[in-house]
């Protein structure tokens, strides 16, 4: 089977000992408002756990482009202790920044042709904002393991390699949250594909507000 190509090509740094043998497959669906139709289920992430503890990771170098005043790609997924660099490909300035993940930076005010980054040590989701721009948004999503991937587009999803064992199995997507689910992983059984559903029908958009915590200023709406 060919693996998905945004699954994390990590499965290298695990102990041979473990043996790589078991998969999680299934399908992730999105709970939407009656009339809405997903359209953004590649966006979601969907990784395991061990349960004793993260395996040893090798971070990596990430980047998340800013181009005609939009975040590209919108979520970027990284092992934990990663870096991730912000191009400024815009002919004009920008400030990346984020206040509401699990560590706080200012990455301050530059521009094109320029590049600056940060380090995700701890584990978790981090909304990115632009302190000019308040329509640009965009996710990293770092996470303790190598087992992690990205759905298709229609909410199919595959993690290969999986060492046996029990595992806590995690879907964020941006609008529908976090559900978490006990796996239990046997190299020698055919998986039974898993169905995981989250809810977006509490979700609205609410503008956020700009690192000093107040709101945007008419240009910085409009300009878009």
């Amino acid at each position: 089977m060919i693996a998905h190509p945004r699954v994390f090509a990590l499965l290298s740094l695990l102990p041979a000992a473990l043996g790589a043998q078991g998969s999680v497959t299934g399908q992730l669906a999105i709970l939407e408002r009656p009339g809405a139709r997903t359209t953004d289920l590649a966006n979601a992430v969907v990784w395991l756990e061990p349960a004793g503890g993260s395996r040893n990771l090798t971070p990596s170098a990430a980047q998340i482009q800013m181009e005609s005043r939009t975040f590209v790609p919108k979520v970027r997924v990284v092992p934990a202790g990663s870096t991730v660099e912000f191009p400024n490909q815009d002919p004009f300035r920008h400030n990346v920044f984020s206040k509401a993940g699990p560590r706080d930076f200012d990455l301050g005010l530059y521009t094109r042709g320029e590049s600056r980054g940060t380090r995700f040590e701890r584990a978790g989701v981090y909304p990115i904002f632009c302190n000019i721009h308040a329509r640009m948004v965009a996710f990293v999503v770092a996470v303790p393991s190598p087992w992690v991937t990205q759905p298709s587009a229609s909410g199919s999803f595959s993690l290969a390699g999986v060492a046996p064992g029990t595992y806590t199995l995690r879907a964020w997507h941006d609008r529908g949250g976090t559900l978490a689910r006990e796996v239990v992983v046997d190299g020698a059984a055919s998986p039974t594909p898993l169905a995981l559903q989250l809810d977006a029908r509490g979700w609205r958009f609410v503008q956020h507000r700009n690192k000093f915590g107040q709101e945007y200023a008419a240009e910085g709406r409009d300009r878009y």
